[in-house]
């Protein structure tokens, strides 16, 4: 399935006044903006992880500048902001902070690495200081909303949108009504537990969840001490046929495969879409391997349920954003 839009083409109607939209990853920040001439001026750096814990928002309202000068748009015109951002999310006087394992390092201490002490890190408060109008969003559910509006997931009312990247993140959709939860958290399968594992330590600070197990950060630390520095380097193992590789793969795809029946099972989903950059470089290794593992399980959930790539392909970070204010 492939997408009935390209980025390259999006325009906003005559007259509507540009907006930018923002994509929050833990490895990257990615900006652009929007307007009747079509989604211009991307920039993009390492998401911020130092200083005070309002840097990755001092960060995104910097970047939007640079994006819009990029764009030839006048920054004072931006009358909307959209975030699809990497959560989990926490309120504070309704107003979301970032609680993200792979940005925050107070979460889960010194052994996770990260190079600052912050339990949550400042989103909404600053960036509605700068903008007139602020959306966040989880980026699964940006990038279901994307997928539903553009891509894959068009026309499905029971599906859900995964993204196998630096983290793992979900957005559903029941009835026809993406689900967010008290806190815009509605979706997170990715700190699930589908395996006994009692030594991978997840940014959250669980230890053995789907992330800390799957995710492309969590590949490198798993595996670098058995020859493997990164996902790409256990794929290409894989690939060759190293049967070491095979098998971390399989387990992989079978943590992967378990949480993907659990979301099946719970919410009794038609269609799964899959991005994130761990999937999509592997997508045709990766995308067999899931599908077998979900078939022939309570064939009265599963029949008929299918697991297909994203209809936006890699540039669904840009969608998700874009769908938030579009």
């Amino acid at each position: 399935m492939t997408s009935s839009i390209d980025i390259a083409t999006f325009r906003l109607p005559t007259g509507a006044a540009p907006v930018a939209c923002v994509d929050i990853g833990g490895t990257k920040v990615a900006v652009s903006v929007a307007d009747t001439e079509g989604v211009r001026g991307k920039v993009s750096e390492p998401t911020a992880k130092e200083g005070t814990n309002d840097a990755l928002a001092q960060q995104i309202i910097r970047m939007v500048g640079h994006s819009c000068a990029a764009a030839g748009v006048d920054r004072a015109a931006i009358t909307a902001v959209g975030v699809s951002s990497c959560g989990p999310f926490v309120l504070r006087d309704g107003l979301v902070e970032l609680a993200a394992p792979n940005i925050c390092g107070g979460m889960a201490g010194k052994a996770r690495g990260l190079p600052n002490d912050w339990h949550t890190a400042l989103l909404e408060a600053p960036l509605r200081a700068a903008f007139a109008s602020v959306r966040v969003e989880n980026d699964g559910v940006g990038a279901l909303e994307a997928e539903r509006r553009w891509g894959a997931l068009q026309g499905v009312d029971h599906c859900a949108y995964v993204t196998w990247s630096t983290g793992i993140g979900t957005g559903v959709c029941v009835d026809g009504r993406v689900l967010r939860g008290k806190n815009g958290n509605a979706g997170h399968a990715g700190h699930t537990f589908v395996s006994d594992n009692t030594d991978a330590l997840c940014g959250c600070g669980l230890v053995g969840d789907v992330e800390a197990l799957v995710a492309g950060n969590a590949i490198a630390r798993r595996f670098a001490a058995q020859g493997y520095a990164d996902a790409a380097a256990l794929f290409v193992a894989a690939r060759a046929g190293d049967a070491r590789a095979v098998a971390i793969v399989d387990d992989l795809c079978q943590v992967m495969g378990r949480m993907l029946f659990n979301m099946v099972a719970t919410l009794d989903l038609q269609r799964i879409s899959l991005g994130g950059s761990v999937f999509w470089h592997q997508r045709d290794y990766l995308l067999p391997r899931l599908q077998q593992f979900l078939r022939g399980k309570l064939p009265a959930l599963t029949d008929g349920v299918e697991l297909v790539p994203a209809g936006l392909g890699e540039r669904v970070g840009d969608f998700a954003a874009l769908a938030l204010v579009a």
